[in-house]
């Protein structure tokens, strides 16, 4: 117990700490430095994931790289740190990584009790459950006794407790310090479901030997709303993570992608188009950057639409549908303000 207690009090002076001091300015130590170090998974294909040669793909990485390109106009001065959900939102604290993506939850007492911010959603996702098809299971409220996998230090943890106090069912907990570590307990037989944010247990499932011998039971239990997070007290900051997402998904209801953005740049005449790619006015120069900033997110990393198709669609591993992470337009909720 005496140690719990020191290991919280330290993670809450870590916590005052960086937000009392956040205000020396990450943007500056970031031009200073010549890159950005972005936190991320382990290993969840979609989101973050190297292959055998250290290349990062993912939503999550093309956030970090679309921040990039915003702040030095090139999307590959980014490091990759990766990071156990154990680990994460200390090593934000302590400056070890300037941005935290890693299919993160934003919660109340996340966003209000670890001095970190929460910038916007990139996806939007909920909580299920993956069991083996012979298993014979075809609803979460058939689990009654069954064996959870799951990683620690997660909202997946709480919610799983919650789902089965709630529907009045018992199970046995197997928690794991990694994601890895879950899904090859699951695979090993020695527990009975795997639970995690659905898009999650779709990446995972790829993973496996025989992806079609699992099914991903249909209730979501949830809400999983993931997204970027920086340290508090760091305004500046804050805007141009959050911005260099929000410019993503305007390119991509204005119909502006990486492989036609010089084009309409220069021959649009509409004027929220230009402002948007710095054909007229600066609106990058209130955030500290360049006129070309969005141009330069869109061109090199693409619209909202390209990372979301190139990393977890319906023609990859992971083959997620659009569904409510479409824009608000075709019946999803992305929803970005205007740059103007």
């Amino acid at each position: 117990m005496k140690s719990n207690v020191s290991k919280l009090l330290s993670t809450a002076a870590i916590a005052v700490t960086v937000s009392a001091g956040a205000t020396a300015g990450t943007l500056d130590d970031v031009k200073a430095k010549g890159f950005i170090q972005c936190g991320v998974s382990q290993g969840v294909p979609g989101f973050s994931n190297a292959d055998d040669k250290g290349n990062w793909t993912g939503i999550d990485v093309d956030s970090c790289r679309a921040a990039a390109a915003a702040v030095f106009g090139d999307a590959t001065k980014v490091k990759f740190t990766p990071l156990s959900a154990k680990e994460r939102f200390t090593a934000l604290q302590s400056g070890e990584i300037d941005i935290l993506s890693r299919n993160t939850t934003w919660t109340y007492t996340r966003d209000s009790s670890l001095g970190l911010d929460f910038t916007t959603v990139n996806f939007y996702d909920g909580q299920g459950f993956m069991a083996r098809k012979d298993l014979g299971v075809e609803s979460a409220t058939d689990l009654d006794g069954a064996t959870v996998c799951t990683e620690q230090g997660t909202t997946t943890e709480l919610n799983m407790a919650d789902f089965f106090r709630k529907n009045g069912l018992s199970y046995v907990p197997v928690i794991v310090q990694k994601a890895d570590e879950a899904l090859a307990a699951y695979a090993s037989g020695r527990c009975d479901v795997f639970t995690t944010d659905k898009s999650g247990l779709a990446a995972h499932r790829s993973k496996l030997t025989d992806p079609d011998a699992h099914i991903i039971l249909p209730e979501t239990i949830s809400k999983e709303p993931l997204g970027p997070v920086v340290r508090h007290g760091d305004n500046q900051w804050k805007d141009v993570v959050t911005w260099s997402i929000f410019v993503q998904i305007n390119a991509e209801e204005m119909g502006i992608s990486s492989k036609n953005v010089a084009q309409i740049k220069s021959n649009t005449k509409d004027p929220g188009i230009r402002r948007l790619l710095g054909a007229e006015g600066n609106m990058g120069e209130q955030l500290g950057l360049s006129a070309s900033w969005a141009y330069d997110v869109i061109a090199q990393v693409g619209n909202y639409g390209e990372s979301f198709e190139n990393n977890v669609g319906p023609n990859t591993p992971v083959g997620l549908p659009r569904g409510i992470n479409s824009l608000w337009t075709e019946g999803g909720v992305l929803y970005a303000p205007p740059v103007r």
